[in-house]
């Protein structure tokens, strides 16, 4: 088994493959593989960050890490207040990390595959410089990897979902500690 970048050719295998993956998935609502689609289509998509894992020229796995903002107000990138008396807080953009989808075919789960591929990601997105992750999951599955709710953060989002299933990773220690804004998973 081999994880590499997904190339032009797999985008209609990884289509099927994350629709099938979701078919079986305890938590889908159906429509991940076209999210898929938009996601690269977006200017957030990142190619170095977009991974599958094969076995003998199969695909069975696929997980992407594309570009969020955390929008703050009053604040520097180092994460201080940047406003003085005399001028209103101005707002900021901390471009970070969303994962989204992690898929793997049901006859591959449970083999530490999926740790592999976020495992993976998770470093990339370090050596690149990323501080946080963010992600909607399973909070059982991704706390093995640092993931814990963004309700431990002064980070707010936008989407109706329950906020102990989004969630965020710390790459640097402490970073998000100092961050108060708000993100939009899509």
């Amino acid at each position: 088994m081999i994880i590499r970048l997904e190339q032009q050719k797999d985008y209609d295998e990884i289509y099927q493959l994350v629709k099938t993956a979701f078919e079986t998935a305890l938590h889908a609502d159906g429509d991940e593989q076209d999210f898929v689609l938009k996601l690269r289509a977006g200017e957030g998509y990142i190619p170095e960050f977009a991974l599958v894992i094969e076995d003998n020229k199969k695909l069975i796995g696929h997980i992407m890490l594309t570009k969020t903002r955390i929008t703050t107000k009053g604040q520097t990138e180092t994460g201080l207040c940047a406003r003085s008396e005399a001028s209103p807080p101005q707002n900021f953009k901390f471009e970070q990390l969303l994962l989204a989808p992690l898929a793997i075919l049901k006859e591959y789960r449970n083999k530490g595959l999926g740790a592999l591929l976020v495992n993976e990601a998770l470093s990339r997105a370090k050596q690149a410089g990323y501080k946080a992750v963010f992600l909607c999951g399973d909070p059982a599955y991704y706390g093995r990897f640092g993931f814990t709710s963004v309700s431990n953060y002064q980070i707010s989002y936008t989407m109706d979902i329950p906020s102990q299933f989004v969630l965020a990773c710390e790459l640097e220690k402490g970073w998000l500690k100092n961050i108060k804004g708000s993100i939009s998973i899509v």
